[in-house]
């Protein structure tokens, strides 16, 4: 699904990606681990684009999406991103952060079918050959009605649909970050990447957001995720990650990775963070 070929990426002088070479296939959920500083955060906004790659390739469904040439715009609509901070705004009702981006893609779309039609029917007045017209089967209103449908039943989902019509700064951690994944899973995408979705949360909001994370991972969801919540890694991931130094030193399955691992580096990374349970 994606293939990501000799990635890297400098600010300024400084390398922070050394020529990254992986792939994620279909299905996967690929947890990233390492140190602080390790470009773990880097790697995972050059997988969207969110941070232009200096150099190599990132294709996602067969389409490079680091050339500038493309419109990385209609790949992220299937790319979700789950951020640290969650992002919501916060002078938007709950309903309408989950509702924004595919109204406004919605209305978009049909915009631009409109404009085709006009064009085609331009030429078809001209032409022997006629070309046939986009269908049309929407309405602005009809888009808004469906996205507003599809969020009530993502906020039912995780049990939030009475808070559909609040305002984010009144919700918990916990609650602004389900309410983020919900908002990228609105969009129907093909994967979403997690950055460090519980960094930012108290200690008892943190499983809550796991667990909705768990429940994507069991349908099927594929997902990277870079994270810290080594337990999470090992139980819900197909294959890790550690990365230090802009690189990818070792990847594995969690029980390769975090009953055997053979880097050095890994081994010492491992030996400070995991806690015996």
């Amino acid at each position: 699904m994606i293939e990501v070929i000799d990635l890297r990426k400098n600010y300024g002088n400084l390398e922070v990606l050394k020529g990254i070479t992986t792939t994620i296939k279909e299905g996967e959920k690929v947890a990233i681990i390492g140190p602080s500083g390790s470009g773990k955060s880097t790697f995972l906004r050059c997988l969207n684009c969110m941070e232009d790659p200096t150099s190599g390739a990132i294709v996602f469904e067969g389409v490079n999406i680091a050339d500038m040439k493309v419109d990385i715009n209609i790949h992220r609509r299937r790319m979700g991103m789950v951020f640290q901070q969650f992002n919501l705004f916060n002078n938007k009702t709950v309903i309408d952060n989950i509702m924004l981006a595919p109204v406004l893609i919605g209305i978009q779309d049909l915009r631009k079918k409109k404009l085709k039609n006009f064009f085609i029917r331009i030429r078809n007045l001209f032409a022997k050959n006629k070309k046939p017209l986009y269908e049309i089967n929407t309405t602005p209103a009809k888009i808004k009605a469906e996205a507003r449908e599809n969020a009530l039943r993502l906020l039912k989902r995780i049990g939030l649909e009475d808070k559909a019509d609040v305002y984010p700064s009144t919700l918990s951690g916990g609650q602004k970050q389900r309410i983020a994944i919900i908002r990228a899973l609105a969009m129907n995408p093909k994967v979403i990447l997690f950055d460090e979705p519980t960094s930012s949360l108290d200690p008892e909001m943190v499983g809550e957001v796991l667990e909705l994370i768990k429940q994507l991972a069991d349908e099927g969801m594929t997902m990277v995720i870079v994270t810290h919540e080594m337990g999470f890694a090992r139980n819900v991931a197909t294959r890790v990650l550690f990365m230090d130094e802009g690189k990818i030193l070792e990847e594995n399955t969690p029980e390769e990775i975090f009953s055997n691992p053979q880097h050095p580096r890994t081994k010492e990374f491992l030996s400070k963070v995991l806690i015996v349970r």
